[in-house]
């Protein structure tokens, strides 16, 4: 276990666009819309790749042999994805007078293998959930062995899955039910992995603020020969916000094509504070709320027991939650009358269902920019949050933050619309921008039960009840209550000082406390939480208009300025599309100093 004061390694992702290519062999400079078109090349060779790969291993023997982890000769099958498939005898096709380096395989089999090891789960429980499915009622009978459990969303999707398969079929499924029965290959994604290679097609190097990537790319859509592979080395800034940062390793990029062109999706390796939470003396309870995106609250673990304030810390979205309620409605909206069309163009002479197709067309593209626009706002909207929380535990000297299990938490008794809109809230992106975030200071993140968080008292443990409705709560035997978010983090941040020394970590995921201990919690009248700071907005004038009254015409009503968004708090990003990263910036300074070159010599 690292000591207070120690430093660790973590991962971070980041966006960022090259502003100039040159030919490595010659030095001649490169336009970047031929980069584009030459990547795009690679991307089709490396996409027909990987699905010709897909459907030709799309078998039940394929998931055995993954959930075995055995090759032929009974050994265990390497971690990395392309040794893996080369010592299984899976190797992709190629077009026939195609010449494919090597490393390009390399990237089409590592891609391919983490797609069907993460199926591999899925099958295993499909098979599992198939036995215990009675098609005359449609339900699933309980598990009757720990290790049958699953989430209970998935449970229900697999479910649906089987009752359409069993009407279909008209009867029960026979034998066992595979992920190949019930669904067909994935599609592959247009992108390549350049870190699944080695230095013979890619390599990257950092100096003086510019990332360099060095990398093979065809130079015809279908390459005859080594001579069509050539080296391009491709120049980009390092974004503003990470100049001066200690990462200590840089890694091969993902590339992929935007509608702006060629995009890199980087990560790099950094040294953070080491978070100690076995000693952990000071810790923040986050709850997730169906009014606001999330409640805050502080507990210390002081020498007389457990003490709290019972002041908390709401999070202000300012208004973008209900921009992101009214785009799902639209979203929604759009889905419901393409899915409609659909279903007349079905059955309408060739005429209209020509005409129909053109207008469902443009429905799909116009639900497309809505949930790309839904995306961006989550996103930005899960930083702010994990910034304000952030700070709010930094100013309270807390050593943890708690936040609920996101696999325990289920919305439901608010109506169909409302338990929609809260299951699609960005809280799992907050969860993943808190732990983020949390990092850079050295707060550990982890989660603890959700389940009573905001119904029991935290000083008896008894129901509470609620005499102004569904947001406040109060004890009438420890006399204590207020808003049930608040409550509710101080119960969460009591389980986190009870269980930290009984955290389980798990590779990829946030440590976990699966057990949810009691101790009283005494009021303190000293503040121990800190003050929440609030941002300086533009100034709204709402002063009447001073122009006099005309006679005989109706005025009209002057209505202020609507308050300032949180978007005045966020830093843009800078104009040439490189500020990808998940961190919150410093500087408005543009991350590309290039950003108004021509994008072709």
């Amino acid at each position: 276990m690292t000591g207070s004061g120690s430093a660790v390694p973590r991962q971070f992702s980041f966006t960022t666009r090259a502003y100039m290519a040159v030919d490595d062999a010659t030095g001649e400079p490169i336009g970047l819309d031929d980069v584009d078109t030459r990547v795009r090349w690679l991307l089709d060779l490396i996409a027909a790749a990987g699905g010709e790969l897909v459907s030709r291993l799309w078998r039940p023997a394929t998931f055995d042999v993954l959930a075995a982890g055995r090759d032929r000769q009974d050994r265990r099958l390497p971690a990395q994805g392309h040794v893996a498939a080369a010592r299984l005898g899976w190797d992709p096709h190629y077009p026939d007078g195609a010449y494919v380096p090597s490393r390009v395989t390399r990237v089409v089999t590592a891609q391919v293998m983490a797609t069907l090891r993460t199926l591999t789960y899925r099958d295993t429980a499909i098979t599992a959930l198939s036995q215990r499915f009675d098609p005359a009622t449609g339900r699933l009978t309980a598990p009757t062995e720990p290790g049958d459990y699953v989430p209970s969303g998935f449970a229900r999707g697999v479910r649906r899955q089987l009752a359409a398969r069993a009407r279909r079929d008209g009867g029960a499924p026979a034998g066992r039910v595979r992920i190949t029965d019930l669904q067909g290959p994935p599609q592959t994604s247009a992108m390549a992995r350049l870190s699944a290679a080695d230095r013979q097609l890619a390599q990257i190097t950092a100096a003086d603020r510019e990332l360099v990537l060095t990398v093979k790319l065809p130079t015809s859509p279908a390459p005859a020969g080594r001579a069509q592979w050539r080296r391009v080395r491709l120049t980009a800034a390092i974004p503003a916000h990470l100049c001066g940062r200690p990462v200590i390793d840089w890694h091969l990029p993902t590339l992929v094509l935007d509608r702006k062109g060629l995009l890199w999706r980087c990560a790099a390796t950094e040294l953070v504070p080491a978070g100690d939470l076995d000693s952990a003396a000071v810790a923040v309870g986050v709850d997730w709320s169906p009014s606001t995106l999330g409640a805050a609250a502080t507990v210390a673990d002081s020498p007389d027991g457990l003490v709290s304030d019972y002041r908390g810390f709401t999070y202000d979205d300012r208004g973008i939650g209900i921009k992101l309620a009214r785009l799902q409605a639209e979203g929604q909206l759009l889905h419901a009358k393409a899915a409609r069309l659909t279903r007349l163009a079905a059955t309408a002479p060739p005429e209209v269902r020509a005409q129909l197709q053109a207008k469902i067309a443009v429905l799909d593209a116009h639900r497309t920019a809505v949930g790309i626009k839904r995306g961006r706002i989550n996103r930005e909207l899960a930083f702010h949050f994990a910034r304000q929380v952030t700070d709010y535990a930094a100013n309270a000297h807390a050593q943890v933050i708690a936040v609920e299990d996101l696999t325990t938490l289920e919305t439901r008794g608010h109506g169909r619309v409302n338990n929609n809109r809260a299951a699609q809230s960005a809280r799992r992106k907050a969860v993943a921008a808190l732990a983020h975030t949390a990092a850079g200071v050295g707060i550990a993140v982890v989660s603890v039960p959700a389940r009573g968080s905001s119904a029991r008292c935290p000083g008896c443990d008894e129901p509470l009840a609620r005499p102004g409705g569904y947001h406040t709560a109060w004890c009438p035997d420890c006399r204590v209550g207020g808003d049930r978010d608040h409550l509710a983090g101080v119960n969460l941040a009591k389980r986190a000082l009870l269980g930290r020394n009984k955290a389980a970590r798990r590779r990829g995921q946030l440590p976990a406390i699966r057990v949810a201990e009691h101790a009283p919690i005494r009021r303190c009248r000293d503040k121990t939480g800190p003050t929440p700071s609030r941002p300086r907005h533009r100034r709204v004038r709402r002063s009447l208009p001073t122009a006099p009254r005309r006679l005989g015409v109706t005025p009209k009503p002057h209505v202020p300025a609507p308050q300032a968004s949180v978007w005045d708090t966020v830093q843009p990003a800078p104009p040439h599309g490189d500020a990808g990263s998940r961190d919150t910036r410093t500087s408005q300074a543009p991350a590309t100093p290039v950003a108004d070159s021509p994008r072709s010599t």
